[in-house]
């Protein structure tokens, strides 16, 4: 039996064997590849006479349409018996119940945010929105921050090049939107989304914070203590819960806190945990806003209102809120 004869004998064996694609794959490499047996073949013909060469060439290409010819049947073959297989295992059962629609839920972010409006509403205060894109006036000077103020670096945001506007870092502008059309008193949240230059495990570039403005005649410090007690105390239902001030530096409040409240409290022992920060309103920020810092005063406060999310349903990584996860969103359903 002749080289070719072998090598087409050899084929036909092999390709009826043949059962998977990948197995396939390799025995087409095997007479076809570079280094294939029928590509050897070929190869050879360049040391024959021209007239060798002819008849050589031919019968070589016969065996090779031939080989190809088996290759495409055995393919066939076994495409037609993965999809057999596959048709099978998927069949359906139609006395089975059919599937669902699936049902949609609030994100738990605006499930945050609709509780802890529901919360300040019933203390008298309206919501307020506003441009998520800013002027650098209303973020940072009218904010008692002008050019150059280190406070301003607390802050970092992004910027848009040949523009004095900024993508907000806070929603104080807000506030001062706000002081500029209308006139004492003010009781106002700012709840919106924020930018900043910040990402890990607990800070996004992009978050939601809230804020709270209340002006009148007589505003002080115990009022801002008594309206975020009871805010905390009913937002996370703990009737006993206290919250404590440290002074704190703030360029658009004097004095300034830090907001603490008590997370946890065994057997007299406090834990206590950082929420936000807040403080009087400073008498410029009240004059860039169109108030009589004489007769009239205030506070204001400032809090995240992912954080807030997070320990009210228990979520220990921020990002969780943002990576569209069905499987984690579907529990706040």
């Amino acid at each position: 039996m002749s080289t070719l004869e072998t090598i087409l004998s050899d084929a036909t064996s092999t390709l009826a064997a043949v059962q998977t694609m990948p197995e396939l794959e390799q025995v087409k490499a095997k007479y076809l590849g570079k280094s294939g047996s029928l590509t050897e073949q070929l190869k050879a013909l360049g040391a024959m006479s021209p007239e060798a060469k002819k008849i050589a060439g031919a019968a070589i290409n016969q065996v090779k349409i031939h080989v190809e010819s088996l290759i495409s049947e055995a393919k066939s073959r076994i495409a037609k018996a993965e999809l057999e297989a596959k048709l099978a295992e998927e069949s359906i059962d139609v006395t089975m119940p059919g599937r669902t629609a699936g049902v949609g839920g609030l994100h738990p972010v605006t499930r945050a945010l609709e509780r802890i409006e529901a919360l300040f509403s019933t203390m008298g205060f309206a919501v307020a929105d506003g441009p998520e894109i800013e002027t650098d006036y209303h973020c940072f000077t009218a904010l008692n921050t002008p050019p150059n103020h280190p406070a301003r670096s607390m802050q970092d945001t992004f910027y848009i090049a040949d523009s004095d506007h900024v993508l907000r870092p806070h929603t104080s502008p807000v506030q001062i939107r706000y002081m500029e059309e209308h006139k004492p008193p003010i009781r106002i949240i700012c709840p919106g989304r924020v930018y900043r230059c910040d990402h890990d495990a607990t800070h996004s570039p992009m978050f939601h914070q809230i804020e709270g403005l209340w002006i009148d005649e007589g505003i002080s410090l115990a009022d801002l203590k008594g309206t975020l007690t009871q805010f905390f105390r009913s937002f996370f239902e703990r009737d006993n819960m206290q919250i404590r001030f440290r002074p704190s530096f703030f360029p658009f409040v004097e004095p300034g806190v830090e907001v603490d409240m008590e997370w946890e409290n065994k057997g007299g022992k406090i834990k206590w945990l950082e929420i936000g920060g807040a403080g009087v309103v400073h008498p410029q920020v009240l004059r860039n806003g169109g108030i009589d810092p004489e007769k009239y005063s205030g506070f204001a406060f400032g809090m995240g209102l992912d954080r807030l999310a997070m320990l009210k349903y228990g979520v220990n990584d921020l990002r969780l809120f943002f990576e569209n996860d069905i499987k984690f969103l579907g529990q706040f359903r």
